[in-house]
């Protein structure tokens, strides 16, 4: 590591109703990786929108190169040499992927913009990357994984001193990741500063020289990453230990009841002749790698995609689902893997988005009982912990982690017994993680029953009664909790025709 190349002294900023960052101190060095880690709600991302110019500090100092700088807006972090990439994909779905890399400084032709260079210029990006986008693709048609690549690529587009990496590997492949870490240290051993906001314990000792750790927008301490433990990092992160163990044995009868069954469900390419079961009381996971096809498969039960074929039945009668509205009649719930696309409406109130799914039974009239729908989302963000300064809070103010929360709120407020959890803790750091694996654990005790989606080997082992695993479409194993181990569930995962 070399010379400081940014300080940030005794930030602070207070939005209405919450004190965001008090008094936040932070140093970055040139060819460093330094970590910033904390629990959702901790200060991370509002500390790098302060830093980027995206929100005005109220106080405190920003050096920069040696100088004490404030931008007004991203642009002038970024032509300054501070460019971030947002945990939140901000893509214009429309336009092509190297439309979106070059928006706003567009390679002209004269008057024209030169899309067959910029096509070109995006193609060495993703050479770069080491992966396969087509720079022609509307953004709108690729994968939340191949879309985060995307915007790394923008962010390694500018000439950059700074790169900020906002869980820049929450939607991507083992294969991507390890191709993420070899650009990280290119671009460290070319002395660039790089900032690294991550959940992924195991990715700290990987990637990171230092971690700097916020709790309740404060600043609590700077480790070493080569020194510290992951019990260092998660105590200074929620002042207390919390220990991931994986689930050893099924907690549902043998005799339990079949509350939802598919029968041999076709929907396009990603979806070729699954069945399985799902018992009451029961977590099922679905694991498998990137492509599998188990999101697709959610999304033809839940009727968000069309089936071509296959039969679904709830509680032993079969049932035509055709759009959502009849999954959610037929007591079926669906948290999307993208939040912000499909889970939320971020410009409405925390009480609008968790009543929107059972609206109809909150109205008195022509109008919303509003004293209704503050109680019952008051009694979930208390049960959920969720941070918010009120049930009127928009949900577009809430950090990540808790606007999950939400949307977990608005499939309990609804009170379906089958609910599909896809990535349920994508991007939530390990606190959080922890209540809501006690809160799906809580639900299937009351006799709820969880698919659960996850990429992440150690949640699915932590969580699953039993386990069923995918691979470019179809089903290419099933098994109990005693059974899995993690290489039997990648045998699994990787078994094709």
């Amino acid at each position: 590591m070399g010379e400081v190349i940014l300080t940030m002294k005794g930030i602070d900023k207070t939005f209405p109703g919450v004190h965001a960052l008090d008094h936040v101190d932070f140093e970055l060095k040139k060819g460093e990786v330094h970590a910033l880690m904390g629990e959702n709600g901790a200060g991370k991302s509002t500390l790098m929108k302060v830093l980027t110019g995206i929100y005005k500090k109220d106080s405190g100092s920003i050096i920069y190169e040696g100088k004490e700088v404030e931008f007004g807006n991203p642009r002038e972090a970024q032509s300054a040499g501070i460019v971030i990439v947002h945990q939140e994909l901000n893509m214009m779905n429309h336009l092509t992927v190297a439309q979106n890399i070059f928006i706003g400084r567009e390679i002209m032709s004269g008057k024209l913009i030169n899309d067959a260079q910029m096509n070109r210029k995006a193609k060495e990006l993703f050479d770069l990357l080491n992966i396969e986008i087509d720079p022609t693709e509307k953004m709108g048609n690729l994968t939340v994984g191949k879309q985060q690549m995307c915007e790394i690529a923008k962010a390694i587009s500018h000439e950059a001193k700074v790169i900020v990496f906002d869980e820049p590997t929450a939607a991507l492949t083992e294969s991507e990741i390890e191709e993420l870490f070899k650009i990280i240290r290119d671009l460290r051993a070319k002395d660039m500063g790089i900032i690294y906001i991550s959940h992924r314990m195991d990715e700290i000792k990987l990637i990171t020289d230092r971690v700097t750790v916020m709790r309740d927008g404060a600043y609590v301490t700077t480790l070493i990453s080569e020194s510290c433990t992951k019990d260092d990092i998660v105590h200074a992160m929620v002042g207390r230990v919390i220990y991931e163990e994986p689930k050893v044995k099924s907690n549902v009868p043998k005799d339990a009841p079949v509350v939802l069954k598919v029968e041999h469900l076709k929907a396009g390419r990603l979806v070729n002749d699954v069945s399985f079961e799902l018992k009451k009381g029961e977590i099922l996971g679905f694991a498998g790698l990137m492509g599998a096809g188990r999101t697709e498969t959610a999304r033809a039960i839940f009727g968000a995609d069309t089936k071509e074929s296959g039969d679904i039945y709830v509680n032993g009668e079969l049932v035509e689902i055709k759009s959502p509205q009849d999954a959610v009649k037929s007591g079926i719930g669906y948290l999307s893997e993208d939040r912000k696309r499909y889970g939320l409406a971020v410009q409405k109130t925390v009480a609008e988005n968790s009543t929107l799914a059972a609206l109809e039974r909150y109205m008195k009239g022509l109008f919303i009982d509003k004293r209704k729908e503050n109680e019952v989302t008051q009694q979930y963000i208390d049960s959920l912990k969720t941070k918010t300064p009120s049930t009127d809070q928009l949900v577009v103010n809430l950090s990540g982690g808790n606007q999950q929360k939400v949307v977990v709120s608005k499939w309990l407020v609804r009170n379906c017994d089958i609910l599909i959890f896809d990535e349920p803790t994508r991007g939530i750091d390990v606190g959080a993680k922890s209540e809501i694996y006690h809160l799906m654990n809580e639900l299937a005790k009351e006799g709820k029953s969880i698919i659960m989606i996850s990429s992440e080997m150690p949640e699915i082992l932590r969580m699953s009664d039993r386990i069923v695993i995918m691979c470019e479409g179809k089903k290419t194993g099933e098994m109990l909790i005693e059974e899995a181990s993690q290489e039997s569930i990648m045998h699994a995962a990787t078994l094709r025709d």
